[in-house]
């Protein structure tokens, strides 16, 4: 059956508020079809109002989540702030009956976390409109749970600020996982459809740079690290770091050179890049190998990371027993070396816009053109 006519007074409060709930919720109210009339002139006469059986249904659903959540008690607050208290529902009775005014307004506008559609079908809760206590946090969580199921959301992300740390606990009984954490907050996901979770894993690679800088008297940069491994003892490296977020890898490169060793640099290109796996917390780690070219020759170093830095002869540097009996670091030193023969071409920064996302991004590619002084292996 397309719908069904409703021939009650309470009906005809049903359009108002479904169309309260229909422009708080957007596309996901608009399977509803409500047209409300009176038949009579009289003030109080009787109402026609058409519902798609749809929405019917999907109200019928709802309403069964949220009375199954406060017969679990998850609603602890004040009896005078019960959720079926104050909306006017018994066990039997459905929306529309007497007394029972503003059903939808009061479920939404009461109890539905705030939040937004994410284009992927699901929401992304408001953070900065949580509520201020942890039982007003339980009962509304548990009703906006079962809207969102009775609405066909999919996933839905929680952000909890550290100030509101203590709902964590609430957020994980009710089914929620730990996706990610920052110093300012905690980010929690929750899957609805029984089917495979489709929600993209936290971020799963760190990234790092080092510095392969040298001078015109063929001298490389290096440095001694304060707090290092016994491997590591008497070894003369590359200055390191990891990339900032939001920074670029040839940004970060000379960073961390400057930060380091107080020498300014200018990026050239990336020669090569290692990719590791399970590295620091089970993360996978890019690290990407960059020459610049010094702009600056005095060094002042970081004492609270460095222990020394100077500029070293590269055949001394390449001699060094860390360097000749590591396959890896071998074979880096080896391509710095044609590239500094100009017998091979690095990737170099490019910024390229992209209709898929309308952002610039860099794109970072191997150019070799006459006019490229720096390469010549074409």
């Amino acid at each position: 059956m397309e719908s069904s006519l409703l021939d009650t007074a309470a009906a005809a409060r049903l359009c108002p508020a479904a169309a309260a709930g229909r422009r708080r919720a957007g596309s996901t109210a608009s399977f509803l079809s409500c047209s409300c009339y009176s038949r009579g002139t009289h003030a109080r006469a009787p109402f026609h109002c058409r519902v798609s059986a749809s929405y019917s249904h999907s109200i019928s659903r709802m309403l069964s989540g949220v009375r199954s959540a406060a017969r679990r008690k998850l609603f602890r607050g004040d009896p005078a702030a019960d959720l079926l208290a104050i909306a006017g529902w018994s066990e039997t009775a459905g929306p529309g009956g007497a007394g029972h005014q503003h059903w939808w307004t009061a479920l939404e506008h009461n109890f539905v976390l705030e939040a937004t559609d994410d284009e992927y079908g699901g929401v992304v809760v408001d953070a900065d409109r949580l509520p201020d206590d942890k039982a007003a946090f339980a009962r509304s969580l548990a009703a906006s749970l079962s809207y969102w199921k009775s609405v066909g959301k999919k996933g839905v992300w929680l952000k909890l600020p550290v100030d509101r740390a203590e709902f964590v606990p609430l957020a994980v009984k009710e089914g929620f996982k730990y996706h990610h954490a920052e110093e300012a907050y905690l980010m929690l996901t929750y899957w609805i459809p029984d089917e495979p979770n489709m929600l993209p894993a936290n971020a799963s690679h760190q990234v790092g740079v080092g510095g392969f800088v040298i001078n015109d008297q063929m001298e490389v940069l290096v440095v001694q690290e304060k707090y290092r491994g016994s491997s590591l003892d008497g070894v003369w490296k590359l200055p390191t770091g990891f990339i900032l977020a939001s920074e670029e890898i040839y940004t970060g490169a000379c960073r961390e050179v400057k930060e380091e060793t107080g020498v300014d640099t200018e990026f050239v290109d990336v020669v090569a890049f290692r990719h590791a796996h399970n590295v620091a917390f089970q993360k996978s780690d890019l690290f990407f190998i960059c020459m610049l070219r010094p702009v600056s020759s005095e060094i002042k170093i970081d004492d609270t990371e460095i222990q020394a830095a100077k500029w070293m002869p590269l055949e001394e540097f390449v001699k060094q027993p860390f360097i000749q009996e590591d396959h890896m670091f071998q074979k880096i030193m080896d391509i710095c070396i044609q590239r500094l023969r100009k017998c091979y071409c690095g990737l170099t920064p490019h910024h390229v816009v992209s209709k898929f996302d309308d952002r610039t991004s860099t794109l970072y590619y191997n150019v070799a053109e006459p006019e490229d002084v720096n390469c010549s292996a074409a």
